[in-house]
C-alpha cells in the first residue's frame, strides 16, 4: 500500500484558502518557515523570518498572529473575517482586552462562532486579532438594532470577540 504525502506549504495553503476565502493563500510566500510538533510530527506553526503568521489549533482552526492577519488583509477575500470597532473601543481592545458585542460596528460575512478574526480599525489596518463567539448573523441583528436606535445596553450584553493580542499589548 502506497502511503501518500500532501506537501506542507500546499496543505497550509490549502487550509488558509478554506478558511479565510478562496486565494487568500497565494498571499504566502514560498519561503515559509515550518514547525512540527514532536508527538505527532503534524505542523504546528508557520512563520516568515522567524516571525509567526499562524499557529494550527486542535479544533482544525488558524489562530493568526496580527503580522499574519496584516499579510492576508492584502486580499479582498479576507475582508469578510474583519471586524471594525467604533471609535470609542479602539484603544481598549489594542491593548489585547476582548471587544464587547455592543461596541461592533460592522463584520464580515464570513465570521463563524469559534472562527479567527481580525479587528481592524477605520483606515483598514489590524489593531487586533482574536476568536469570535458569534456568528455574521448575530452581529449583524445586534449592529442593526443598535443603528435603529435601541439601547445596545440594555439587550446585547457581553464579549463579542476574545482578543488573544492586541499591536498594544506585543512585547518587543
Amino acid at each position: 500500500m502506497k502511503k501518500l504525502f500532501v506537501d506542507p506549504e500546499q496543505k497550509i495553503r490549502s487550509h488558509v484558502n478554506f478558511l479565510f476565502g478562496k486565494d487568500v493563500g497565494a498571499l504566502l510566500p514560498d519561503n515559509l518557515e515550518i514547525e512540527y510538533s514532536r508527538k505527532t510530527g503534524k505542523v504546528r506553526s508557520f512563520s516568515i523570518d522567524g516571525c509567526l503568521i499562524g499557529t494550527f489549533r486542535t479544533d482544525g482552526g488558524i489562530a493568526l498572529s496580527i503580522l499574519g492577519a496584516s499579510l492576508f488583509l492584502k486580499s479582498k477575500n479576507f475582508v469578510q473575517n474583519t471586524i471594525v470597532p467604533i471609535d470609542d473601543a479602539i484603544p481598549f481592545v489594542s491593548e489585547g482586552r476582548s471587544l464587547f458585542i455592543k461596541h461592533i460596528s460592522k463584520c464580515g460575512k464570513n465570521i463563524q462562532c469559534g472562527s479567527d478574526v481580525a479587528i481592524l480599525n477605520r483606515n483598514n489596518s489590524v489593531i487586533a486579532v482574536g476568536r469570535s463567539l458569534f456568528s455574521y448573523e448575530y452581529f449583524s441583528r445586534i449592529i442593526d438594532d443598535v443603528s435603529d436606535g435601541e439601547d445596545g445596553n440594555s439587550r446585547h450584553r457581553g464579549i463579542g470577540v476574545k482578543v488573544r493580542e492586541g499591536i498594544k499589548s506585543r512585547t518587543a
